[in-house]
């Protein structure tokens, strides 16, 4: 996006927060939100052996699980309070082994329409004090109203 969003939620950030850690999933994987800004989020997770797959790198359904969600969450800073965010189509490419002690993933809308918004996101892996870019995705995700109130 060449202008900076404008959020349609002045509360964006605790809505980000919130349905972020409302996310089984998430907690299960023990992500964390680092930096929130309209149209921006940054989360990262600590890993542990559970994320690990047979051959001792992270397992790309946890690089993907941190691309998506972060998208989401990058997204979801630009909507109504009672919108809500659902991922239509995600694309990655996995371009090394995710190798190290943390991933960091940023994500960055670069389309914002009233239905559909489309999402960067990076991941990034801290290996012996040196990050490196592990995956790149591209996630569509709709904006929808919140239909099921969330319970």
């Amino acid at each position: 996006m060449n202008k900076k969003p404008k959020p349609r939620n002045p509360e964006y950030e605790t809505k980000v927060r919130e349905i972020f850690y409302r996310a089984n999933f998430i907690n299960l994987l023990e992500i964390q939100i680092g930096d929130v800004e309209p149209g921006l989020l940054t989360s990262y997770v600590d890993i542990k052996d559970k994320h690990l797959q047979q051959n001792g790198y992270v397992h790309a359904g946890v690089i993907s699980t941190l691309a998506d969600h972060t998208a989401g969450g990058a997204a979801a800073t630009l909507v109504g309070k009672e919108q809500i965010i659902l991922t239509l189509e995600f694309k990655i490419n996995l371009l090394r082994p995710g190798i190290g002690n943390r991933l960091r993933c940023n994500a960055k809308v670069f389309y914002q329409g009233a239905t559909v918004i489309v999402v960067d996101s990076e991941v990034y892996a801290d290996h012996k004090q040196r990050e490196k870019l592990v995956a790149k995705a591209t996630v569509t995700l709709a904006v929808m109203g919140n239909r099921y109130g969330g319970d």
